[in-house]
């Protein structure tokens, strides 16, 4: 059963009279941004992906059976 026009009216009408014209037409333009932003995101996120180039694997020099960080390798070297 599907309901008539003045049921839709009706409704409609309780919406805008507990609402408000202006707030309802704040929430449509924030619905309208974040649409926006989301296909944007989407966008950008699937050309990150195709177009990012593997990186380098840093090598990090093993002292017996210990791995050295940046300040320690350091004092090793000299």
């Amino acid at each position: 059963m599907f309901p008539g026009w003045m049921q839709i009216a009706l409704v409609v009408l309780l919406i805008v009279l507990l609402f408000g014209r202006g707030k309802i037409s704040d929430l449509m333009g924030d619905v309208a941004k974040g649409i926006t932003s989301f296909r944007k995101g989407i966008k950008d996120g699937s050309e990150d992906v195709n177009t990012e180039a593997p990186k380098a694997v840093e090598e990090t020099p093993v002292i017996e059976g210990e791995t050295v960080k940046g300040d320690e390798k350091e004092k090793t070297e000299a």
